[in-house]
């Protein structure tokens, strides 16, 4: 939850507005400018590391002299995740590492960092590698128990915990030092993985995220974010009393975010400085705005009160935290754009970088 400001436009239903360059199969394009990056300039990758499970770098494509798509297999899904690549403003010597998670649409849609915010000019200047996958929709990005007939087979803790650091590592010459980013649905997961691995995230912001998933109103709003991707939550944890909901539930494992740079934040759902008539963040046309200040509303309320409550039992830890609880914005993308920007100083402690 952030300071002031939000939008986020998904596509298909009402529920998605809030939630939250393809690679050549083989193909590598090379920049021409000249540039410091032993990877822009050379066309290749540092290294070409292996997983223990076996996933690797497929194949990849140099944009321009900033930008690398990697196609990366992750054995546990048996696939190729589409992952986006922001190279350091000067990559001559090992950076730190940035994980920016997408909303429910799991960036597979228009409703990501590079579309709907300055995320990409917000990093020009700043030496850390930004990664943004393309995947993992409606699937809060955890490992779920079983096979979803119609989202399929989702292991994104192993991919985001296991498979996906030491490739980013060896083939980007990154320092092994990371943070992780997510809002909406993600702003949940990014508090499940520092919990899952311990250190790995050195800061954790999440922003309109809800924590306390095995509560009645988390279990809802998870259930319901699923639902409209076409899943069923079953699958992901099992019934709505399985254990397994309880297990995952950051705000009940609260006490193992102790060490992490924590942000947490949201809006109090009620219209604030983005939600305008076809503002720079609204969704468009009056049903637009008409959407995102009603259902956009709610969804922020609900994360609001997700948020507060992982505000009070941090305090009762004596785990410290950074909040930006705002008094008005509801769940979109303006919100976000600002988030980002204020949760800097606790991101770039944990990574070892001036803010």
């Amino acid at each position: 939850m952030p300071g002031t400001r939000r939008r986020t436009a998904v596509a298909a239903s009402a529920i998605v507005v809030f939630l939250g360059v393809p690679v050549a199969s083989g193909g590598i394009s090379i920049a021409t400018a000249a540039s410091s990056d032993p990877i822009i300039s050379s066309g290749s990758l540092l290294a070409s590391p292996r997983a223990s499970d076996g996933s690797h770098i497929d194949s990849f494509s140099i944009l321009d002299d900033r930008n690398i798509v990697l196609q990366v297999y992750s054995a546990a899904m048996d696939k190729n995740i589409e992952v986006k690549v922001q190279r350091p403003a000067d990559a001559s010597v090992a950076r730190p590492t940035l994980y920016l998670l997408s909303g429910a649409g799991g960036g597979e849609d228009n409703a990501t960092w590079d579309v709907k915010t300055s995320a990409s000019e917000f990093f020009a200047d700043k030496d850390v590698n930004v990664i943004q996958p393309v995947g993992g929709a409606w699937s809060y990005y955890t490992d779920w128990r079983e096979p979803d007939p119609v989202l399929g087979v989702n292991k994104w803790k192993t991919f985001f915990i296991e498979e996906l650091p030491p490739l980013i590592d060896g083939a980007l010459g990154a320092n092994g030092t990371n943070a992780i980013v997510g809002l909406s649905m993600s702003g949940t997961s990014v508090l499940q993985l520092p919990i899952a691995e311990p250190g790995l995230f050195k800061s954790a912001a999440a922003y309109s995220g809800c924590a306390q998933i095995s509560d009645p109103i988390g279990w809802n709003l998870v259930n319901a974010v699923v639902a409209v991707g076409g899943g069923n939550s079953k699958n992901m944890y099992g019934p709505k009393d399985d254990p397994m909901w309880a297990a995952n539930d950051p705000y009940l494992h609260a006490d193992q975010l102790r060490g992490t740079n924590l942000f947490i934040s949201s809006g109090s759902g009620i219209p604030g400085q983005w939600d305008t008539l076809d503002g720079p963040y609204a969704l468009p046309g009056v049903g637009g705005l008409a959407n995102q200040v009603t259902l956009g509303a709610g969804l922020e309320a609900a994360a609001d009160y997700c948020s507060h409550n992982m505000q009070n039992r941090l305090d009762e830890l004596g785990i410290p935290a950074t909040y930006d609880f705002r008094p008005t914005g509801t769940h979109s993308w303006g919100y976000w754009q600002d988030e980002l920007v204020a949760s800097w100083p606790v991101l770039a402690k944990g990574l070892g970088l001036p803010f």
